[in-house]
């Protein structure tokens, strides 16, 4: 019975120390990412501004305009309004996030200056499946989006693109090019009516 007694007791202490360790490592994770927060972001800030030219043709890095504007859900969004090296509006690239297979992606969304044809995308973060849904952020996937309707109605289709509209989906990876299409159509959705009224 002592013996019983003695296993039990030292479970009780093996749990608790499992819970101390998960309460010193948790704290110190949590603390390095409040430390470590204004060069995460100052890094996410670099990583959209080097990725603007390629997103919106003609966009001169040095001249863009980080806006603040209501979408039609009635909260504010930033949206960069990118100029041309002549001073023109040569497009717009919206910021956007939402739910992918495993987690959230975000992504940003690059619209031709009259914000009427997606220009591109890039994928800003994702831990979709390696070696499946990860293949969002491939240079393939990411040109199928190129001159596609900002509307709000692109679809993803397993086969080739045959309409304006389609984008061919990732083979193996349906839901991930799914939840890129639902957050670019909601996205455009929300802010195109707003990005218009700048000009």
């Amino acid at each position: 019975m002592s013996q019983e007694k003695s296993k039990s007791s030292n479970y009780i202490a093996q749990a608790w120390l499992v819970i101390l360790l998960g309460l010193l490592y948790g704290g110190g994770l949590a603390g390095v990412q409040l430390s470590l927060k204004d060069k995460i972001e100052e890094n996410k800030r670099n990583e959209i501004y080097s990725q603007i030219p390629e997103l919106v043709q003609g966009a001169d890095r040095e001249k863009v305009e980080a806006l603040v504007l209501t979408g039609a859900d009635g909260k504010e969004s930033v949206v960069y309004k990118t100029l041309n090296s002549d001073g023109q509006v040569a497009g717009w690239v919206i910021r956007a996030a939402g739910s992918g297979f495993a987690d959230r992606i975000e992504v940003l969304i690059g619209l031709s200056a009259t914000a009427d044809q997606v220009s591109g995308i890039f994928v800003l973060d994702q831990k979709e499946t390696p070696g499946l849904g990860d293949y969002i952020t491939g240079a393939d996937f990411l040109a199928r989006w190129k001159d596609k309707p900002a509307d709000g109605s692109i679809v993803i289709v397993k086969g080739e693109a045959q309409k304006e509209d389609q984008v061919q989906a990732l083979t193996g990876a349906t839901v991930s090019s799914d939840s890129v299409a639902a957050i670019v159509n909601s996205a455009v959705k929300n802010m195109v009516e707003a990005i218009k009224k700048q000009k």
